[in-house]
């Protein structure tokens, strides 16, 4: 078999695993997995950019993805108008501040000459500075807060639609591409101050800096709610019960012997999963192009051996700079895509099981240093981690048959039927390292 018919292949089998769930469980399901790996995908090209075409390793990938589910929020949803004339000006003036206070520190420490009048300068300009910004940023923060906190809370977004924001999808689909500038932006930070590191020095600064995002995300309520949860997000796609009203779609689906109800699900996800194959198909072809381009050739090279790299003439640190801002600002619209999925903001359900180490097993089992294998892999593993638990039932209610029902170690097994997810991923993690190390799509 060539390598291309066992890539088809591997492709066809995935393909045939969502469509038998469709058959054996439900369509809406099948969907479901079909729509979060298309958007799992997303994000193992955005890590596969930077591990499988420079060697970067980043474990902060939660923090990229949940800065595209903010950036959502902030363009698809209304402004607050209480909370922006009570307190709105007041907060971005406290922003202002914090910002022009490391600005001056900054310029400091380059304009002037080392010594004790810089140091005691910055010292009074960050101290100062600092008392400053939190007088009256916190002034703002507290206004913006109190106006109906069960409610909003918080300032709000960029959608003027009104009372009919959500009518206004088209903003909702200028989130994604603005959740990637956020994520570039950040990346652009870290990246500055970390990717002079080395590889283990650089996975510690991008975690510890995912989870400051996390925690920013948690605790900051006039951003984007905290913990209280941003919900009802506006969708690109018709809403389920506007089709349910609709005559047309009533009589459709009656004709063909369908439930109306179960339908508009099915056609709600099928629309998402168009928008999301189109970004994905993107994507793709980008990185693709990349990789055979002869930028893409000298960032493997760079890769394989800095040394020589830096020897004939490349700035590595730069080309680093450029991949990792990259594969983040595609971490960011991935993020903002599964927030639009879900319709609402949920800080607490950022956890680096879920959004770093899945995302580098599907990078890895997939084939790192090849897109269609991170494709793969975002499509496979996804399914399994949707499917294991449910396997797993069916299999410890087949081990544990013939044992009694009120039997210990029965409903021990029955109980951690959960924790079948973790032990799959580990050990199909273990099996392709051992016997396919290079993943089931070898780079070239």
């Amino acid at each position: 078999m060539s390598i291309n018919y066992k890539n088809i292949s591997l492709f066809f089998l995935v393909a045939c695993l969502i469509l038998g769930t469709g058959f054996v469980q439900s369509w809406n399901t099948a969907l479901f997995i079909l729509n979060m790996g298309l958007v799992s995908a997303i994000m193992a090209l955005g890590v596969n950019l930077q591990w499988g075409f420079a060697g970067l390793f980043n474990v902060g990938i939660m923090g990229f993805v949940a800065l595209g589910g903010l950036a959502a929020v902030l363009i698809s949803m209304p402004p607050t108008t209480e909370a922006w004339t009570a307190g709105g000006l007041q907060v971005i003036l406290g922003l202002i501040l914090g910002a022009a206070t490391v600005t001056c520190s900054i310029l400091v420490q380059m304009r002037m000459a080392a010594g004790r009048a810089r140091t005691l300068l910055t010292i009074v300009i960050l101290i100062g500075g600092f008392f400053t910004y939190r007088a009256v940023f916190d002034g703002g923060v507290a206004v913006v807060e109190a106006i109906d906190a069960a409610g909003t809370g918080y300032l709000g977004g960029l959608n003027f639609g009104g009372a009919n924001y959500k009518d206004w999808g088209f903003m909702t689909l200028i989130s994604w591409p603005v959740g990637g500038l956020l994520a570039a932006g950040v990346a652009w930070l870290i990246g500055k101050t970390a990717l002079g590191l080395r590889s283990d020095y650089l996975a510690i600064a991008t975690l510890g800096i995912s989870e400051i995002i996390i925690a920013v995300m948690k605790n900051e309520d006039w951003l984007s709610r905290g913990v209280k949860n941003v919900i009802g997000l506006p969708r690109p796609v018709p809403y389920e019960i506007e089709l349910q009203d609709s005559a047309g779609f009533i009589e459709r689906t009656t004709a063909l012997g369908l439930d109306p109800v179960t339908s508009s699900s099915i056609v709600v996800k099928l629309g998402y999963a168009s928008l999301f194959s189109i970004v994905l198909v993107i994507v793709l072809v980008l990185a693709q192009l990349a990789l055979a381009s002869p930028w893409g050739r000298m960032m493997r090279a760079i890769r394989d051996n800095e040394e020589a790299a830096e020897a004939m003439g490349k700035n590595v640190t730069a080309r680093h700079l450029q991949i990792f801002i990259l594969g983040s600002a595609i971490c960011g619209v991935a993020g903002a895509m599964m927030t639009t999925l879900d319709s609402q903001l949920t800080p607490s359900s950022y956890q680096p099981l879920r959004f770093t180490f899945l995302v580098w097993v599907m990078v890895i089992v997939g084939g790192s240093g090849n897109n269609f294998g991170s494709v793969l892999g975002g499509f496979l593993i996804f399914f399994l981690w949707v499917q294991v638990e449910p396997m797993g039932a069916i299999l410890m209610q087949i081990l544990t048959s013939g044992m009694a029902e009120d039997n210990g170690l029965r409903l021990h097994l029955l109980e951690s039927v959960a924790h079948m997810r973790l032990l799959t991923m580990g050990l199909i993690l273990i099996l392709v390292l051992r016997f396919a190390p290079k993943g089931l799509i070898p780079e070239k």
